[in-house]
C-alpha cells in the first residue's frame, strides 16, 4: 500500500491554523482529485479543503473542534489500493477520530445499541429505518432540518459523497416519517460530530434534550465576545435621532438608485455620517496595542457591517468607506452581506475593521448595549425608525424617530467624548443633505 500524507496547505494570508468543523469523507472511502475532505474555520470564514490526488482514505487526523495547523498531515491516502473493508473502529490516538462501522440494523436494534453506528446509504434503502451519527449537510440544509423538526441522523442521503440535501430533508418531512427518530432518544450516544444535532440521554439530562457541538462560527463568536467583555471596559450611550429628513431624502433617491440596480437602504447614509464623525474624533478610529502599550490611530476608515447569517453573526468589512459615494457604499454593503450569508466571504473580507455598525432592523427595541467588536473602541447599534411626537419650532408634530445605541471602551474613550461623537452622527443624520455635497 502506497501511503501518502496530505498536509494542510496555506488557507489564507498569515493564517497558521484552522478549527476543524466537519469531515466530508469517511475512512475507507475512495476520493477523486480535488474532492473536498473537510471544512475548516479561520477567523469566521469557513474554507473547504480538497485533496490534489486520488486514493482511498486510510486515516483522518484531527477531531471536530480541534485546531489543525498548516503544513501538518490531515488525511492519509492509499494511492494504489482499493477501498479496504471497514473494520471495528480503532482509535487514532489524540490526533484522530475512530472510523465508523457500517451496520445494517433495524430501528429496534439501533435503539438497543450503546454507541452511535453509521448505516451504509445503500443498505438503508432496503430497510425501514436509517441512522447516521455524523450526517454530512450544508448549513442551509441543517437550517431547513431544524425548521421542519427533522433529525438529519435519520435522513438517508442522496447527494454526492453521502451528503444530505435539502430535497432529502423536505421529502423526509413530507412522508411523515419523523417518528423514525424516536429510537435515537433512547440511545446513549458518543460525542456528536461537527454540526450534528443529536437527541441523547446522559447524566443530568432529561429525555429528549438536544446537544449541539459548540464549534465553528458559533464558538468563534463566543470567543470574540468573551474577549471583548473581559478586556474592554464597556459603557453605552443611547440617544434619539429625528430621522424625518433622512426618510424623505432616501425616498427621493431610492428610484434613482434602483435605475442603477442598487438597493438603497438607510445604512449607507449612516455609514457616511459615522465616517464624517470619525474624522472629527480620531480617537474613535483607533486601537490599543496592549503588547507595546501604544494607541494606534488608523488612517483608513474600514467599517464593519454586522450581518446575520444561518451560521451566526458575521462582520464583513466595507473598505475605504471615506472614499466611496453613498451609491457605492450601498452596492458594496449588498455584495458583502450576500457573500457572508452564502458562505462565500473571503477571510480578508471578514477582518480588519476600524469601527462597526450593527442594526436590529425591523426588530426595533427601545435600546441595546452592543458589544464592541474588539479590538475596536466603539460600535454603533441602530434601531427601527418609528413614528413618535417631536418638538419643532415650539410645536409638537409627528416625526420619524430612530434610537442609536453606542458602546465605547472606557479605557480609551471618555464619557463626554463618546457622547459628543454620538451627537455628531445624529446632527448629520438629521441634516442628511450635507452628505450629498461629498464627491465620495
Amino acid at each position: 500500500m502506497a501511503r501518502w500524507e496530505f498536509k494542510l496547505p496555506e488557507i489564507g494570508e498569515a493564517v497558521t491554523e484552522g478549527e476543524l468543523v466537519g469531515w466530508l469523507v469517511e475512512v475507507g472511502q475512495a476520493v477523486t482529485e480535488d474532492q473536498a475532505v473537510c471544512e475548516l474555520m479561520t477567523d469566521k470564514a469557513t474554507v473547504t479543503v480538497t485533496v490534489p490526488r486520488r486514493g482511498v482514505v486510510v486515516e483522518r487526523r484531527g477531531k471536530v473542534g480541534e485546531l489543525v495547523k498548516v503544513h501538518e498531515p490531515i488525511v492519509v491516502l492509499d494511492l494504489d489500493g482499493a477501498a479496504p473493508a471497514l473494520e471495528t473502529p480503532k482509535s487514532n490516538g489524540a490526533n484522530g477520530a475512530a472510523a465508523p462501522v457500517p451496520v445494517a440494523a433495524a430501528p429496534a436494534a439501533l435503539a438497543a445499541t450503546t454507541t452511535a453506528a453509521v448505516l451504509a446509504p445503500k443498505a438503508a434503502t432496503a430497510l425501514s429505518g436509517y441512522f447516521n451519527a455524523k450526517p454530512l449537510a450544508t448549513p442551509a440544509t441543517r437550517k431547513a432540518a431544524r425548521d421542519l423538526g427533522v433529525d438529519l441522523c435519520v435522513v438517508a442521503p442522496t447527494g454526492d459523497s453521502g451528503r444530505v440535501t435539502r430535497a432529502d430533508v423536505e421529502s423526509f418531512a413530507a412522508r411523515g416519517v419523523a417518528d423514525l427518530a424516536a429510537p435515537v432518544a433512547h440511545m446513549s450516544s458518543s460525542a456528536p460530530a461537527g454540526g450534528h444535532e443529536s437527541v441523547v440521554r446522559s447524566a443530568g439530562s432529561r429525555r429528549g434534550d438536544r446537544r449541539v457541538p459548540f464549534v465553528g462560527v458559533r464558538r468563534k463568536i463566543a470567543q470574540k465576545m468573551q474577549q471583548s467583555k473581559n478586556t474592554a471596559a464597556h459603557f453605552t450611550f443611547v440617544e434619539e435621532c429625528d430621522a424625518t429628513a433622512l426618510v424623505a431624502l432616501r425616498a427621493k433617491l431610492r428610484p434613482l438608485a434602483e435605475k442603477q440596480g442598487v438597493k438603497l437602504t438607510f445604512l449607507p447614509f449612516v455609514v457616511k455620517a459615522v465616517v464624517a464623525a470619525l474624522k472629527r474624533a480620531p480617537i474613535l478610529n483607533s486601537m490599543l496595542d496592549e503588547a507595546t502599550n501604544e494607541l494606534v490611530y488608523k488612517e483608513n476608515y474600514d467599517i464593519g457591517i454586522a450581518t446575520s447569517t444561518d451560521s451566526g453573526l458575521m462582520v464583513p468589512v466595507l473598505r475605504s468607506a471615506d472614499q466611496r459615494s453613498i451609491l457605492d457604499v450601498a452596492r458594496e454593503i449588498d455584495r458583502l452581506a450576500s457573500a457572508a450569508k452564502n458562505g462565500k466571504a473571503k477571510p480578508d473580507e471578514l477582518a480588519g475593521s476600524t469601527f462597526t455598525i450593527t442594526s436590529l432592523g425591523q426588530l426595533g427595541g427601545l435600546f441595546a448595549t452592543p458589544v464592541i467588536n474588539f479590538p475596536e473602541v466603539g460600535i454603533l447599534g441602530l434601531h427601527q425608525i418609528k413614528e413618535k411626537p417631536v418638538v419643532k419650532d415650539g410645536q409638537i408634530v409627528i416625526g420619524q424617530v430612530m434610537l442609536l445605541s453606542l458602546s465605547f471602551d472606557h479605557r480609551i474613550v471618555d464619557g463626554h467624548v463618546g457622547a459628543a461623537f454620538a451627537y455628531d452622527v445624529i446632527r448629520t443624520l438629521e441634516n442628511p443633505e450635507a452628505l450629498l455635497l461629498e464627491l465620495a
